[in-house]
Order: C-alpha cells, then sequence, then structure tokens
C-alpha cells in the first residue's frame, strides 16, 4: 500500500471517530471498577473465613504430598446462580463433613466465573442479577460476601479461576483452584497460577489433551515474571516464586472419557517423564460421564475401585446440587446439569461412612 493512501484511510478513521476517543476508536466503553484492596476494605475476610481457607488449603497440600491419606471430594454446582441456595447447599456438606471427616476431605464447588465455548451466561461474578446487565461490581461484592459466608460455616472453597484479575479480588477466600480446558493452555493463565498460594489444578484440554494439562503444571511450578495488576489496580511487574501444588485433573474431551484405568496410566507416564509428582483429580462430569449426569455415580464408583490399587489418584470432583438436572428451580443447576444432594449424600456415605 503507498503511503499516501495509508495516511488518507487514517486521517478517514479519525475523522470518522472524531469526538469518541483521541485515535482510533476501540469501539469499546470503559468504567472503573473498584480496585482488590477497595473491595477487600468494604467486605473484609473475617478470623473465622480466613482459618477455615488457610486450613484447607494446608490440608489439600498435605493430601498433595501423601501425608493425609484422604480422599479429596469437591462438589457443588456447575455454576452458583443463588447465593441463599448455595449457603443451603454448603450447611448440608458441613454436615455430611463431619459425618465422614476421618476418610474424606469435603471441599465446595463454587464457580463463579464461566467459561464459554461461544455466548452464554458468564456467571454469578459477571452477571449477578442474569439478565444481560453486567453489573460485574454488584457481581464481585455479591461473590465475596458469599464466599465468606461459607467458610464461615467452616467449609473451605474450589473455584475455577478465568481471568487473571480475578484472583486479586477473592484468592483470599479460596482452598483450591482449577484452570479450565479453554485456558489450560493460556500463558497468563500459567503465570498467574506460578503466583499463587493455592493448590491449583490444570485440566486437559477439550480435545482430551493431557499433554498440555502436564506442560502447564510444569510452567507454573517455576518463577515467572509478567505484567499484572495489585491490590490498588496498578499495572505491576509481577515476580513470582512458583506453585509446588499445581497438578493435574482428567475431564475427558470430545466426548471421550479418560477415567479408566488405561487413560489414568498414561496420565501417571506423562507425569513421570516429566519428573513431575504423580497427583490425580479425576472429574465425574464434562467428558467423563458424556455431560450426562445420570453418568456421575458410576464413573465416580469406578474411580474409587481404582484408587483401593492406586494411591496417586488423590481426589475426585462432582457435580451436584441440591435438586437434580437444569432448570429455573430452587437449587437447581442453570448450566450443565447436576446430580441431586440426595444422590450425593449417598454416594460419599456409602463410601466413606
Amino acid at each position: 500500500m503507498k503511503p499516501n493512501t495509508l495516511e488518507k484511510l487514517i486521517n478517514r478513521e479519525l475523522s470518522v471517530n472524531s469526538g469518541k476517543t483521541r485515535g482510533i476508536d476501540k469501539m469499546v466503553r470503559e468504567e472503573l471498577l473498584i480496585t482488590p484492596r477497595e473491595l477487600k476494605t468494604k467486605i473484609p475476610i473475617s478470623d473465622l473465613a480466613r482459618a477455615t481457607t488457610l486450613q484447607g488449603r494446608k490440608v489439600i497440600e498435605n493430601i498433595l504430598d501423601r501425608t493425609d491419606d484422604r480422599f479429596l471430594i469437591i462438589t457443588g454446582p456447575c455454576s452458583i446462580d443463588d447465593p441463599q441456595a448455595a449457603i443451603e447447599y454448603a450447611q448440608k456438606l458441613k454436615q455430611l463433613s463431619e459425618q465422614v471427616k476421618d476418610k474424606a476431605v469435603l471441599v465446595m464447588r463454587v464457580y463463579l466465573e464461566k467459561p464459554r465455548t461461544t455466548i452464554g451466561w458468564k456467571g454469578l461474578l459477571y452477571d449477578p442479577e442474569r439478565n444481560d446487565s453486567y453489573e460485574i461490581q454488584k457481581g464481585l461484592e455479591v461473590t465475596r460476601d458469599l464466599l465468606i459466608k461459607i467458610n464461615e460455616l467452616g467449609i473451605p472453597i474450589a473455584t475455577e479461576f478465568l481471568h487473571p484479575e480475578i484472583p486479586n479480588y477473592i484468592g483470599d477466600l479460596i482452598s483450591w483452584g482449577a484452570i479450565g480446558a479453554r485456558t489450560t493452555e493460556s500463558q497468563p493463565h500459567r503465570e498467574f497460577v506460578s503466583g499463587l498460594t493455592i493448590p491449583m489444578g490444570f485440566k486437559n484440554s477439550t480435545s482430551g489433551d493431557v499433554n498440555v494439562a502436564v506442560d502447564a503444571v510444569t510452567s507454573a511450578r517455576h518463577a515467572q515474571n509478567y505484567p499484572g495488576i495489585d491490590d490498588n489496580g496498578r499495572i505491576s511487574i509481577i515476580r513470582t516464586n512458583g506453585n509446588p501444588y499445581t497438578h493435574v485433573v482428567l475431564r475427558g474431551g470430545k466426548n471421550k472419557p479418560n477415567y479408566d484405568s488405561e487413560s489414568v496410566k498414561e496420565s501417571e507416564e506423562l507425569l513421570e517423564k516429566a519428573e513431575l509428582p504423580k497427583n490425580l483429580i479425576i472429574d465425574c462430569s464434562h467428558a467423563n460421564s458424556h455431560k450426562k449426569h445420570e453418568e456421575q455415580p458410576s464413573v465416580f464408583q469406578n474411580i474409587l475401585n481404582q484408587r483401593q490399587n492406586n494411591p496417586n489418584i488423590r481426589g475426585v470432583m462432582i457435580e451436584s446440587y441440591l435438586e437434580e438436572g437444569k432448570g429455573d428451580n430452587y437449587g437447581q443447576s442453570k448450566t450443565d446439569a447436576c446430580i441431586s444432594w440426595k444422590t450425593t449424600e449417598r454416594l460419599i456415605k456409602n463410601a466413606f461412612s
């Protein structure tokens, strides 16, 4: 393209967008968001919530270190849509936790950000009213308040981090975290995980590739340097020490499960080749259950049977809510269908009480 032609295009763009922004229009609207420090000041963590979070992290670290042989069970809805229903689920989970505490550690799945393959509701943190209003600041406040209340019940919390900025707002309330199948290969996600003091699981990719999860674990265990935000919301150079408690989560892929003993063995071999601890957590939902919630119990039982002879399987994930399935009823998942609380309670009691 001749220089004078390029200059004409730029001048035309500037003319069309005059009054919108300086320079070429970004085609966005911007508004200031509360900083992490401001949110933590407005909704401070209580001593009880802090104690539950830190104890939860330590217990999970011990499970990954093999100094605690209890089984880790991360259970809860596909996504949180109603704080009241979430609290009710947490109360039930606390009661069950006390009954099986000698053999299993129960952590509540509290997923607040939903990665979408194309479009759809992005979760409580982004759209707390579920009406496409995207009141993100309100979502952050509702989310932080809910996480404190669940921790105060004595239930540690697990979540999936989607945007690298979010741990600054709620990371102090999380005992276990995940990086999803769509973002495991992302360099920014590997970088910010390397700076967290939270045990973190990387899921295999949506195609079922476990190699990318193994690579992510390796990357996040090493020191990283990258641009990020601090608690005052300023862009800063972040320098990390690496996260020694990263591990792989098997969730199947392309409608093909990978919880079977052969797939587990293949994953162990990949970890051994990478000189990583052979710690595995297996997801009972997603492709491992062909996205059919009613198949989760049989997957759960298969994993328990394998665990009898395989100490490398350190835990499972279950998508579970108050009511079975998916719909608009109270306590029913608004995203992927879940098994009911009654089914969840029966499975865990039969296995560990």
